[in-house]
């Protein structure tokens, strides 16, 4: 005899799909009408990996890499039109003390949300950061996608790590990932 403590689980595990079936769009693809946003969005579905990222200052062109030569990370645009971005700095190594460990937030850049294709702009939705400030945001990045190359420019701004500076953006550059099992 089950128990309504080990039937729930089980009623929900043959109730949901049922559910998302009944609601499923009945309408066949050559019946829904392709936007601008939904067709740029196909060619960044995927995983990238990062090639580098460096920063451009506005003033006189200099570019640096805040982050070492060679930084590791990955954007990651699902179908369904959610995006997960995270890139860290070279040469991290696991924090002993509590400021090491507060050091670590320095080398790294991580956010997740929904996100939308607009002419050669990316627009995420922020939902989850790894600076709470992000949170209940947009992110705005234009971007130039050539083969398997994707080139992301963020807005120029002034950022408070390198504010002597004057205006800068961050110009980072992935390749396609091939990865298999």
């Amino acid at each position: 005899m089950l128990t309504r403590r080990l039937a729930a689980p089980l009623l929900m595990s043959i109730a949901l799909p049922l559910s998302t079936f009944a609601m499923a769009p009945t309408s066949t693809p050559q019946d829904t009408p392709t936007t601008a946003a939904t067709a740029a969005a196909a060619p960044v579905e995927g995983s990238w990996r990062l090639v580098s990222y460096e920063v451009e200052v506005k003033a006189d062109g200099e570019t640096f890499p805040p982050m070492g030569d060679h930084p590791t990370g990955y954007v990651m645009f699902a179908p369904e039109g959610r995006v997960w971005f995270v890139l860290t700095g070279e040469g991290r190594e696991p924090g002993e003390s509590a400021q090491e460990k507060a050091r670590l937030l320095e080398t790294v850049i991580a956010y997740t949300g929904r996100y939308r294709i607009e002419g050669d702009t990316w627009i995420t939705a922020v939902d989850v950061a790894w600076n709470p400030a992000w949170v209940g945001t947009e992110q705005r990045r234009q971007f130039k996608l050539e083969g398997d190359r994707l080139q992301v420019l963020t807005p120029w701004r002034v950022m408070p790590n390198w504010a002597d500076k004057g205006e800068t953006r961050s110009i980072i550059t992935f390749e396609r990932a091939r990865e298999t099992r």
